[in-house]
């Protein structure tokens, strides 16, 4: 699966099926109810053929429910809200809620029933996704997607990752993503040295964890900063900090880790089709036996247990000392804004996976559709589901996304000039327009809001700077040290994005939890020596069965089998 994690929307088209002739109401709430039925008028009555626009021949309003975000200064008179109406002539009728507010309001209305035609942006997680489904809430999609929307199709068939994501046990899809592909999200992990210190100690890139200890150990002892004063940190991360703990990366030299933020990680892998947990492992323990040695030789900033973000980016961005050896962060947190008042960004450049005592040498990899954004649901009739999918299809077309994410062509955005290239080094397609001044608020476009498709060539079609050391061009930087990690992808895959039956989700989710806490406490004890890995091991897998791994483990093999 190669994509980009981490939230992704798509829309869908409607189909008419031989066997839903004798269908009842779209107000039922029985699945065979909830696509359109024979009797559902044809395209030439009150639609214009599938691909060509208007939608519709008259005027259709749709009640659609999305989050107002603070940026976006009015919905209703937003330049895009119009252009898409003009094109489609389907008026929008918003039911609004302030973005933070967005998932209490999205689960007050759906279980008070006091919910629109179609949910826009809702941030569906696959358990809701599932429940509402079941309940007849959301309608199934699949007919649709297969009838009316050529462009999702079109997105199916290209990306492996998307159809999977997106179909619940039952076959159904019942809600849209947004694919917005990252590469540098997909290769989470990284891990980034100071350059500068390898040059003045005349040490070449480590290559394995071998050279990784020797590396550290250099740079707490031969003063690499040359303050005369042994005072540099080797190793430093934040538990809190998305892609910054400071175990993660190692781990996988040793055995497979899926951690990427404190609230993430199921400790599980699928390999040939079967789930196993890997942190029961005798490599589980010699990645720990190899972070313990590296703790206690002080190699590693105690702080990386305990500091939160803001402190390690403080810590990065200090000038009175070249403190920081490597850093198990994606470096986006202090990249964003890399100006002369925090130059030390410059100096780091991304480790390769690293190669651990077995041979094993790997990047994780993390791709797929967490959530969706778009669902019908069965207030809508026959005619508004068409239409409502064919909407949704249009905003998955490169014309629609450029103009919602950076308004017209001529004022946020403009066609390529020869000799413009993209962030993949190739003649660009577009060129952002800007005036140079950072606006709070903007009212010309919908920033990312609802289904849309971001690939990896539509983000690479955008002219950007080709130095990637200069300021705004650390998208670019992202992406090249990136494509360090590719070569070394993974052959596990982590069964984190997919759907668990719905009656097993309030369990899954409440082991999950108890897991992933009972692993993570006992990590950081075992790597600072408050438990002795060696005399307490034994002890803490047992400790494991008694959190019903084997259920866990069981509930996550089912979801894999039906997908």
């Amino acid at each position: 699966m190669k994509t980009w994690k981490k939230s992704f929307s798509c829309v869908l088209g409607a189909v008419l099926c031989l066997s839903l002739v004798l269908s009842a109401c779209s107000g039922d709430s029985s699945t065979t109810t909830n696509t359109p039925s024979a009797s559902a008028p044809e395209a030439s009555d009150v639609f214009t053929p599938v691909g060509e626009y208007p939608i519709v021949n008259t005027p259709m309003t749709i009640k659609m429910f999305a989050p107002q975000y603070a940026v976006i200064e009015n919905m209703e008179t937003n330049t895009f809200t119009k252009y898409l109406q003009d094109k489609t002539n389907i008026q929008i009728k918003w039911d609004l809620v302030p973005e933070k507010a967005l998932n209490d309001r999205k689960q007050l209305m759906l279980a008070s029933g006091d919910y629109p035609e179609v949910i826009l942006h809702g941030s569906l997680t696959k358990e809701e996704q599932m429940k509402y489904g079941k309940e007849g809430v959301f309608i199934p999609l699949n007919d649709l997607i297969d009838k009316y929307a050529p462009n999702f199709k079109k997105a199916m068939a290209e990306l492996p990752y998307l159809e999977s994501s997106i179909t619940s046990p039952d076959g159904n899809i019942y809600a849209l993503p947004q694919v917005n592909e990252c590469y540098h999200c997909n290769y989470a992990q990284k891990l980034w040295i100071n350059q500068s210190w390898l040059d003045k100690l005349g040490l070449k890139m480590p290559s394995t964890t071998d050279e990784f200890y020797e590396v550290l150990e250099a740079f707490k002892e031969n003063d690499p900063n040359g303050n005369g004063i042994k005072d540099e940190i080797p190793l430093t991360g934040a538990d809190d900090m998305w892609a910054g703990n400071v175990a993660s990366f190692l781990m996988n030299s040793f055995i497979i880790d899926d951690q990427v933020d404190k609230d993430n990680g199921t400790f599980l892998q699928v390999k040939d089709g079967k789930v196993d947990f890997v942190a029961n492992k005798e490599e589980w323990k010699q990645g720990l036996l190899y972070l313990k040695k590296l703790y206690t030789e002080g190699l590693i900033d105690p702080a990386s247990f305990t500091q939160n973000s803001d402190a390690i980016q403080q810590l990065g961005n200090r000038q009175d000392a070249n403190v920081i050896g490597s850093i198990t962060t994606a470096l986006i947190s202090y990249a964003h804004s890399p100006d002369d008042k925090h130059p030390r960004h410059k100096e780091y450049v991304t480790v390769p996976p690293l190669k651990g005592p077995n041979g094993v040498q790997q990047a994780g990899y993390f791709a797929g559709v967490s959530v969706s954004q778009m669902a019908i649901t069965n207030k809508a009739t026959d005619e508004q589901k068409i239409a409502a999918i064919r909407l949704a299809d249009y905003l998955y077309t490169e014309e629609a996304i450029v103009n919602q994410e950076r308004g017209p062509e001529g004022e946020g955005w403009r066609k390529a000039e020869d000799g413009e290239l993209g962030m993949d080094g190739k003649p660009a397609t577009y060129a952002i327009i800007s005036d140079g001044e950072t606006k709070i608020t903007y009212n010309d476009r919908w920033d990312q809001l609802g289904p849309s498709l971001r690939t990896y060539q539509y983000r690479d079609s955008w002219a950007a700077l080709q130095d990637p050391l200069a300021e705004g061009a650390y998208e670019v930087r992202l992406k090249r040290e990136s494509a360090k990690y590719e070569p070394f992808q993974s052959k596990e895959n982590y069964p984190s994005s997919v759907f668990i039956a719905l009656e097993d989700t309030q369990v899954a989710a409440q082991l999950k939890t108890s897991i992933r806490d009972y692993v993570k406490s006992n990590m950081a004890q075992f790597i600072t020596g408050s438990k002795d890995i060696e005399k307490e091991w034994d002890s803490y897998v047992k400790g494991l069965d008694g959190l019903q791994l084997g259920q866990y483990i069981e509930i996550y093999q089912k979801a894999i089998d039906t997908k």
